[in-house]
């Protein structure tokens, strides 16, 4: 019995000798790091240039292998000149890394939202409707919950949670608390798990260079019961079933994945700016890119949807596992044209945000136990926790898409069968605009003419009694400003399932200057449509 038990014990020292066990540390000089950070914000610029021409013109659609997508000399300001809102997802980087910078690693949820949602520049879906939230007193997380914001599944978390990875490089646990942070600012749910994501693909990439092995790691905070943990885990399987073959794996994540509940611009439509499909595209850029640049940016752009916002995730996490001196010069040279200018709305350029990152990193990794040495730094390894599980729109399924291209005055009414309703439309000013042009132009494109010619600083704003079965709901406050506009001008989840009338009263109309554009609405039910396939 003794030798058998000593047997025993020497099997078990064996094992645990053989198994390889993780590194406690990874040490990098300072060097290194500051180079890996500029790489990071480099790559994720030159993705977002890259795709530029096709973002959203390829929805549910592949970019044909015989489209040419332009890069050379001189495109990246080619760019920044002619459009410096295409820039958007970096700017919104940039105006957190600057407020971290400002208010130090301690800021709170509260305190980066007030700057987030006062900052001039132009924002659209969770971005706008977490600032509106916001700017009407509903501070994160409330501003994000799907409840409070349509777009609580959108990509905006995700396109803007590169900086809290370059913030904390290689310490993912320290990303995702950041990110739990700001990502609920706009997002919830899988739009915030998006953004974590990708929060943890930049920190893996610090300490990781295998982006099969770097997607594993972004992935480990992130809930398996989440739709978007099931997502993203499909592409790994599908690229182990297709290894060679990334069009058979866009394509089965078509069939499966490709239905968004939320955006009421995308739902029943090709358009599709859900975090889980777009990240996924991220995820098939890096795994069939193999680690090449170039090959990386082309995968992810050419998947469609928001193609330069994913090759931009894609290239800034390369970015960091090449650093900015080994970046190729084809790559890397357009991008540096415009290294030391500040981008719209914002006071901060690509030089300075890698050094406000290079500088919150150093005091994130003294803070968690890691040394800041005189030329290197040596990063702790700490196990990741998984992030609380939150789904969206539980049991509230779209079932059906009213095309209504219909004009508000004074009162709407509607009615439907179903727990929820969401009016996608906007408020609109008539002003310059005369009765008989308005009249020669279609309705359909109208609100779009007409709300471009609105003023930045109008200051009306109208108030919308919303009734419900005959009781007063809710007041929707429409500023006519649009930094400060609400996204959609009403709408009601979690009802109870039957039959319900709306109507809606303008408190404060203006006939003859404004009107409420009514594109469509959608109804959601408890219980799916049968004739619409919903994954779960």
């Amino acid at each position: 019995m003794k030798r058998n038990s000593c047997l025993i014990l020497l099997l078990a020292l064996l094992a645990g000798c053989s198994a390889p066990k993780a590194p406690q540390s990874v040490t990098l000089s300072k060097d290194a790091l500051m180079d890996k950070i500029m790489g990071g914000w480099a790559g994720q610029t030159i993705g977002v240039v890259y795709g530029a021409p096709t973002e959203f013109k390829f929805t549910g659609t592949l970019i044909p292998d015989n489209m040419p997508i332009s890069w050379g000399e001189g495109y990246v300001k080619h760019w920044w000149d002619r459009k410096p809102g295409l820039f958007d997802d970096v700017y919104n980087d940039l105006t957190f890394a600057e407020a971290f910078q400002q208010l130090g690693l301690d800021a709170t949820s509260e305190d980066l939202a007030l700057r987030f949602a006062y900052a001039p520049y132009h924002l659209a879906h969770a971005n706008q409707a977490g600032r509106y939230n916001v700017r009407q007193g509903i501070m994160p997380p409330q501003s994000g919950n799907w409840m409070n914001n349509p777009h609580a599944d959108d990509l905006d978390f995700q396109i803007e949670a590169d900086f809290v990875g370059l913030m904390a490089p290689g310490m993912v646990p320290q990303a995702l608390d950041i990110a739990s942070r700001v990502g609920h600012i706009m997002n919830s749910g899988d739009g915030f798990y998006g953004g974590a994501f990708v929060a943890g693909l930049y920190s893996a990439a610090f300490v990781e260079s295998d982006p099969a092995k770097i997607v594993d790691m972004a992935l480990e905070g992130i809930p398996q019961e989440s739709t978007f943990w099931q997502c993203i885990n499909d592409v790994r399987l599908l690229h182990k079933r297709y290894p060679a073959d990334w069009k058979a794996a866009w394509f089965e994540l078509l069939k499966k994945w490709d239905c968004d509940r939320g955006c009421p611009k995308g739902v029943f439509l090709s358009f599709n700016i859900d975090a889980k499909i777009n990240s996924a595209y991220v995820a098939m850029g890096l795994l069939y890119g193999g680690g090449d640049f170039g090959k990386s940016l082309e995968i992810a752009t050419r998947c469609g949807q928001d193609s330069d916002c994913n090759p931009a995730t894609v290239g800034g996490v390369l970015g960091v596992v090449l650093g900015l001196e080994n970046m190729p010069p084809f790559w890397k040279d357009p991008v540096m044209e415009i290294w030391n200018l500040d981008f719209e709305g914002t006071d901060v350029s690509l030089a300075k945000g890698s050094q406000y990152s290079f500088d919150q990193a150093l005091q994130l990794i003294a803070k968690n136990g890691g040394e800041v040495r005189e030329n290197e730094v040596v990063i702790p390894q700490k196990p990741v926790e998984v992030l609380p599980l939150e789904q969206n729109f539980v049991d509230t399924y779209p079932i059906y898409r009213d095309q209504k291209d219909a004009w508000m005055s004074t009162d709407y009414e509607f009615d439907f069968s179903g727990n929820g309703f969401v009016i996608w439309g906007n408020l609109v000013c008539l002003r310059g605009i005369t009765a008989d042009y308005a009249n020669r132009v279609s309705k359909k494109h109208v609100g779009s003419e007409v709300f471009a010619l609105a003023e930045e600083n109008d200051d009306y704003v109208a108030e919308i009694e919303v009734w419900i079965d005959g009781a007063l709901d809710q007041v929707s406050i429409l500023p006519m400003k649009g930094t400060s506009r609400k996204l959609e001008p009403a709408w009601k989840y979690g009802l109870p399932e039957g039959r319900h009338t709306v109507k809606m009263v303008w408190r404060n109309p203006k006939p003859e200057e404004y009107l409420l554009r009514i594109n469509a609405i959608q109804y959601y039910s408890e219980k799916p449509n049968e004739d619409v396939y919903y994954h779960n």
